[in-house]
């Protein structure tokens, strides 16, 4: 019997069953912890746009909800580019809605399409108070954005939308109208500002309707950037020097905008500044070099029918290129410029400019037939 214990009982058996093991060995030492570069930059792309949101300086996205018989933008929409949900995770706090026009429309139609235009904006926003908010001025941008919603600013209009009467910028101005873009007019063309163009800048800046310069003719900008003492936005336009595209801007231009504490808008398009997140950030590092870090800004140009760059396709998408501009050493302060603080300061300036007009100069009741007549 004490054999057959023994034979049971092996020092050597024993053993064997004692490395039998459910659980892998335990390594001797833990494993190391590889850090992602990728994704700590993307997070600190997250964390510096939730304290600096993007002030978006072009969204087509009136014309684009023309076409749709229905749509929840709270909810989420696919058919276009622009929604709550997407603004919310691309931390966008401000975005200017264009009322632009598409090519070939009737010029006696200019007028009442703009208001059509306008009028379905202060609808969506009603429609989606969780999500947007209408601001007209820098103090209600923030307030927006405190509250947690979007604030929604009208323009850029067409200045055709004008019909070469003073008194429709004012009645566009009382509607919410913020940006009038100065091009395709007799007054504002390849020769520069007419007598009654300048009379038009001048009310502008009495109203604090911003200019904007994207498309205009180069002695239309130079005559502007003079004559206006509010800044100028150009809310298109990337680096000709990189990509040699009509709205895009000279290094000159670039440089006056610069001296005149104006404001270029970079926009996300293919075509404009190429078909990578590295392509825009080129452009926005050439502008930064050549106007300084206070005279850059964003343009997403979401549904405005352009295709965008990899990895920007949709309003959801500012931090990728945050965190491309990270890699490439931009501050913390030159990033909170570039997404907010340079909107915000022309904002500021530009109702500080109309308060003091006001005090000065009457509405103007100029004809454009005393004028250039």
């Amino acid at each position: 019997m004490a054999d057959l214990q023994n034979d049971l009982h092996t020092p050597g058996e024993v053993g064997e069953l004692d490395d039998l093991s459910l659980d892998p060995p335990i390594p001797a030492e833990p494993y190391a912890l590889v850090a992602d570069p990728e994704a700590d930059l993307l997070d600190r792309a997250h964390a510096l746009l939730a304290a600096h949101p993007v002030a978006d300086g072009y969204s087509g996205l009136p014309w684009a909800l023309r076409h749709l018989p229905w749509y929840d933008l709270e909810l989420g929409e696919i058919a276009v580019d622009t929604d709550v949900p997407r603004m919310r995770q691309g931390h966008v706090g401000a975005l200017f809605c264009s009322l632009h026009l598409p090519e070939g429309l009737a010029a006696d139609r200019a007028v009442a399409a703009t208001l059509e235009q306008l009028d379905l904006v202060r609808t969506v926003i009603v429609n989606h108070p969780e999500g947007l908010r209408l601001a007209r001025t820098a103090g209600q941008v923030v307030d927006a954005r405190n509250c947690g919603r979007t604030a929604v600013l009208l323009g850029p209009a067409t200045a055709a939308a004008l019909d070469d009467s003073v008194s429709l910028l004012r009645v566009l101005h009382a509607l919410g109208l913020r940006i009038l873009t100065l091009a395709g007019t007799s007054w504002a063309s390849e020769a520069g500002l007419t007598r009654f163009g300048e009379e038009v800048v001048r009310e502008m800046n009495r109203l604090g309707v911003l200019a904007d310069l994207s498309g205009a003719s180069e002695r239309t900008t130079e005559r502007v950037l003079a004559a206006s003492k509010a800044p100028v936005l150009c809310t298109r336009s990337g680096a000709r020097g990189l990509r040699p595209h009509p709205a895009n801007l000279p290094d000159d231009v670039l440089a006056g905008l610069g001296k005149e504490r104006g404001l270029c808008l970079v926009p996300l398009t293919a075509e404009q500044t190429g078909p990578t997140v590295r392509d825009v950030a080129d452009h926005l590092d050439h502008v930064r070099t050549v106007a300084g870090p206070g005279c850059v800004g964003l343009s997403g140009t979401y549904d405005a029918g352009c295709a965008h760059p990899q990895e920007l396709t949709d309003a959801s998408c500012y931090p990728h290129l945050v965190a491309e501009l990270l890699r490439r050493g931009w501050s913390e302060t030159d990033l909170a410029l570039l997404t907010w603080g340079n909107v915000q300061r022309v904002l500021r300036t530009a109702d500080v400019t109309a308060r003091a007009a006001q005090e000065r100069r009457e509405p103007s009741t100029a004809r454009i037939a005393e004028l250039d007549g």
